[in-house]
């Protein structure tokens, strides 16, 4: 009955858009990741996580992102954040130059964690983000301001059950999280619905500290006039102290 139930609720987690049968265009690339957070007093405390992001098949790197949050603990699983963020975005235009675009993002997101059994939590992430989008070096006066909405569902289920507190071991992350338009869409793609990523990894936890997990992710990026998945690899640390 628990095994059942638990499956068909991170089965949920991983919805895929039934559109995506529909895309236009498929790319491979890698992703790698750390993210780190630690509290510094009952009720203070900050966050960061640094990116790298290829572009498709590998074949150059695409996107750098560096992250850093201010949070605050209203109660051990309500957590509230403000944070900035940097991404460097690369590419090539077809005729083999470079293009680069600085974003700049202010956010703020509330995080709430509960229990779906004796040793599963779920975390729910809801974050607004307020994005400064630069020049690409090809096309000028092309920068602009856009907010994006974004919901993030987690969940790590321990394949070594014999405490309620997971500490070490073995387990299997899964988590979805959908991005929407709320301001600008015009600018981004001309929709209200923007992308969703779907993502299943294996990991280990070496103790309540550190973990280490690889897995894969499924992006479904809406375009304005076509559909993009970017099938990914990830590998990604997580630490906490």
């Amino acid at each position: 009955m628990q095994l059942k139930k638990k499956l068909l609720i991170l089965a949920a987690l991983l919805f895929i858009v039934p559109a995506r049968l529909f895309a236009q265009d498929n790319q491979f690339s890698g992703w790698a990741a750390v993210f780190h957070s630690q509290k510094l007093s009952e009720h203070w405390g900050y966050s960061f996580d640094g990116q790298l992001r290829s572009h498709d098949e590998l074949s150059y790197l695409k996107h750098i992102l560096l992250r850093p949050s201010a949070n605050y603990y209203f109660a051990k699983n309500k957590v509230g954040a403000l944070g900035y963020a940097y991404i460097a975005t690369y590419g090539r235009t077809t005729a083999g130059d470079q293009t680069f675009r600085p974003e700049h993002r202010i956010w703020q997101q509330y995080t709430y964690t509960h229990k779906l059994s004796k040793n599963v939590n779920l975390a729910h992430r809801l974050r607004l983000e307020q994005r400064f989008l630069g020049n690409t070096a090809a096309t000028k006066n092309d920068n602009y301001f856009a907010q994006r909405f974004r919901y993030f569902a987690r969940a790590i289920v321990p394949l070594k059950k014999d405490s309620a507190v997971f500490a070490q071991g073995p387990f299997v992350a899964l988590q979805n999280e959908v991005f929407v338009n709320i301001q600008n869409k015009n600018k981004v793609n001309k929709h209200f619905f923007d992308q969703n990523r779907a993502y299943v990894a294996i990991g280990y936890r070496i103790n309540k500290m550190i973990d280490v997990e690889t897995g894969y992710l499924n992006q479904y990026i809406k375009q304005a006039e076509a559909y993009t998945i970017n099938h990914v690899a990830q590998l990604a640390f997580y630490t906490r102290f």
